[in-house]
C-alpha cells in the first residue's frame, strides 16, 4: 500500500471515473512493410535450402549424371547425323543445351512436393501453419527455394556445356536473366508438385503422378526439337506447356536464337502465380 504525505494533493486521475480504459490504436502495416516482411521470410526459406545443399552435396552430384548423359550421348550423336534442323544452322548440341538446362530444373522441382509431405509427417508443417506467415508466403518461399536449388544445378550444366564446346553467352546480364528464368520455371513446377501433394496426400501417390507427367512434359516441349517439325496436335500441346516458354527464353538468352522473351516471362510469371494460389489453397488439406 502506497503512503501519501500529509497535506500532499492527490494526483488527478487521467481518466474520469467510470470511463472505459483507453484503447491503444496500432497503425496498420504499410504495403511496403508487408512486402519487406514477406521478402524476409521468403529469403529465409531460400537460405535454408542453400544450407541443405552445402551440408549434403550428394543430390547435386547424382542429379548431374542425367544431363551429362543427354549432352554427351544424345547431343553428340544428333549433332553428327544432322537429323534435327536447327534455326540458323547452329550445332544441335548448342541448341540442345538450354533444353537440357530446363529439363534438369524440371526434374528437381517436379518432386519437390515430397519434401512438404515429409515436413507434414515430421510435424514441421503444422508448426509453420500456426505462425503469422501467410500460406501464400510459405508456398512462395518453398517455390523459390526450389528455384535456388535449380540454379545451382544449372551452373553445373552450363559448365559442362562449355567444356563440350558449346558457345554460350558471356554477357553477365544475360546470364543473370537466364538464372531468373530457371528460378521462375522451377518455382512453377515446384508449385505444381505441391498442388499434386495437396491432392495425393502421400509420397507414393505423388511419386507415381510425378513420374507419369515428367517425361510427357519434357517431350511435348521444344527442349529437344523445334515446334515447327512437330505434328500439329503436338504443337498445340507444346504451346500450352510452360516448359516450352522456359526453353525459348533460355535459348534466346544463352545462345542468341530468336525468342519471344516478353511473352515467355509473362507466361511463366502467370503460371507461377496460379501455382502459388492453388498450392496455398490446398495447404490446410495437406496439413490435417
Amino acid at each position: 500500500m502506497t503512503s501519501v504525505a500529509p497535506g500532499a494533493p492527490l494526483a488527478a486521475s487521467a481518466e474520469p471515473p467510470g470511463a472505459a480504459p483507453a484503447t491503444v490504436l496500432v497503425p496498420p502495416d504499410t504495403p511496403l512493410a508487408v512486402a519487406r516482411r514477406l521478402a524476409s521470410r521468403i529469403g529465409t526459406l531460400c537460405w535454408v535450402e542453400l544450407r541443405k545443399i552445402r551440408h549434403d552435396r550428394t543430390e547435386l552430384y547424382t542429379r548431374a549424371i542425367q544431363p551429362t548423359l543427354w549432352l554427351l550421348i544424345y547431343g553428340e550423336v544428333f549433332t553428327k547425323i544432322h537429323a534435327i534442323p536447327t534455326p540458323g544452322g547452329i550445332p544441335y548440341l548448342a541448341y540442345l543445351a538450354p533444353g537440357i538446362l530446363a529439363q534438369s530444373a524440371l526434374f528437381i522441382a517436379i518432386f519437390y512436393g515430397i519434401q512438404i509431405i515429409w515436413e507434414r509427417d515430421a510435424g514441421v508443417l503444422t508448426k509453420l501453419m500456426v505462425t503469422p506467415t501467410p500460406r501464400a508466403a510459405l508456398i512462395t518461399g518453398k517455390a523459390f527455394a526450389a528455384g535456388v536449388r535449380s540454379i545451382v544445378q544449372a551452373i553445373v550444366v552450363v559448365i559442362l556445356a562449355a567444356v563440350l564446346g558449346v558457345a554460350l553467352t558471356d554477357n553477365p546480364l544475360k546470364l543473370i536473366g537466364a538464372a531468373c528464368v530457371v528460378a521462375l520455371g522451377s518455382a512453377f513446377f515446384s508449385c505444381l508438385s505441391m498442388t499434386i501433394a495437396g491432392l495425393a496426400l502421400s509420397r507414393d501417390r505423388l511419386m507415381g503422378i510425378g513420374q507419369a507427367i515428367t517425361m510427357p512434359l519434357f517431350f511435348s516441349s521444344s527442349a529437344l526439337y523445334p515446334e515447327k517439325i512437330m505434328p500439329g496436335w503436338l504443337q498445340v500441346i507444346s504451346k500450352c506447356n510452360p516448359l516450352s516458354y522456359q526453353v525459348d527464353a533460355l535459348r534466346g538468352l544463352l545462345i542468341g536464337t530468336p525468342a519471344h522473351l516478353g511473352l515467355d516471362l509473362i507466361v511463366l510469371a502467370a503460371a507461377t502465380v496460379a501455382g502459388v494460389t492453388a498450392s496455398a489453397a490446398l495447404l490446410p488439406r495437406l496439413a490435417r
